[in-house]
C-alpha cells in the first residue's frame, strides 16, 4: 500500500502598505482584502505597530508618546519588540498556511520614521531587522503618496475632536521628510515597491492597486 502525504499549501503572499498620515492605507487594505476573498483567495488584515496581543500593548505605549520620552533608539527597540511578536505570532503562521497577509505598515516605516526622521543609525536598524524578520520580505509594497497638507487635513478630519497621536502631532517638516523617505524607498526598490497617487478617489486607487497586484502576483501565482 502506497503511503500518501498531505501536500503543503503554497505559501501566501505578503503585501504591505506604506505612506504618510491620511494616505488612506486602512481603506485600501480593507478594499483589497474584500476583493481577494471574493476571488477565492484567503486574506487577512493586520497592522504595525500591533497586530498581535503583545504588539498591541506596545502600540499603546508608542502612540501615547511615552516611547519618545525614552529617546529615538529606545523607541526603535519598542517597535522592534512589537514586530518580533507580530511576525512570529501572526504573519509567518498565516503565510505558511497559504493565507495572504495585508499589513498596514512594516519595516519600511521604521526606516522612514526612525531612520530618516529620528536619525537612528542604519546599522542598528539593519541589526534589528535581522533579529525580528530575518529573510522575511514583502512580496509587494504599496506606497500611497500625496501632498503632506492633504494628508494632514485628512488625518485631522478622521480623528475629529480626538487628540493627535505621537506622529500626527509632528510638524509639517517632519511629515515632508517622511514623504521624501517613502518616495526614495520606492525608487530604490522598484521590483518590490509601487508608488501610487493617493489623491485620487478611493475607488480609483483601489483599481490601480488591483492592476499592479494582478500583474505582479496573481499572474505569477497562476504559473507557479
Amino acid at each position: 500500500m502506497t503511503e500518501t502525504h498531505p501536500i503543503a499549501p503554497q505559501r501566501g503572499r505578503f503585501i504591505t502598505f506604506e505612506g504618510g498620515e491620511g494616505a488612506g492605507k486602512s481603506t485600501q487594505i480593507k478594499l483589497l482584502a474584500d476583493r481577494l476573498n471574493e476571488a477565492g483567495i484567503r486574506a487577512i488584515v493586520t497592522r504595525e505597530p500591533g497586530g498581535s496581543p503583545g504588539a498591541e500593548i506596545i502600540r499603546h505605549v508608542v502612540l501615547s508618546g511615552m516611547g519618545k520620552l525614552l529617546g529615538a533608539e529606545a523607541e526603535t527597540l519598542l517597535f522592534a519588540a512589537a514586530r518580533d511578536d507580530h511576525v512570529h505570532a501572526v504573519i509567518k503562521p498565516a503565510l505558511d498556511q497559504g493565507i495572504w497577509v495585508l499589513c498596514d505598515r512594516f519595516s519600511d516605516s521604521t526606516r522612514a520614521y526612525q531612520g530618516q526622521q529620528s536619525n537612528v543609525a542604519p546599522e542598528l536598524l539593519t541589526a534589528l531587522e535581522r533579529v525580528t524578520i530575518g529573510g522575511l520580505k514583502p512580496d509587494l509594497t504599496v506606497i500611497l503618496d500625496l501632498p503632506v497638507e492633504v494628508g494632514m487635513a485628512r488625518a485631522a478630519a478622521r480623528r475629529g475632536t480626538g487628540m493627535p497621536d505621537r506622529f500626527e502631532a509632528e510638524g509639517i517638516a517632519f511629515h515632508q521628510g517622511l514623504r521624501d523617505a517613502f518616495r526614495q524607498i520606492a525608487m530604490d526598490e522598484p521590483q518590490r515597491c509601487v508608488l501610487l497617487d493617493a489623491t485620487l478617489s478611493p475607488k480609483a486607487v483601489a483599481n490601480n492597486i488591483w492592476r499592479v497586484l494582478r500583474k505582479r502576483l496573481l499572474r505569477e501565482a497562476a504559473h507557479a
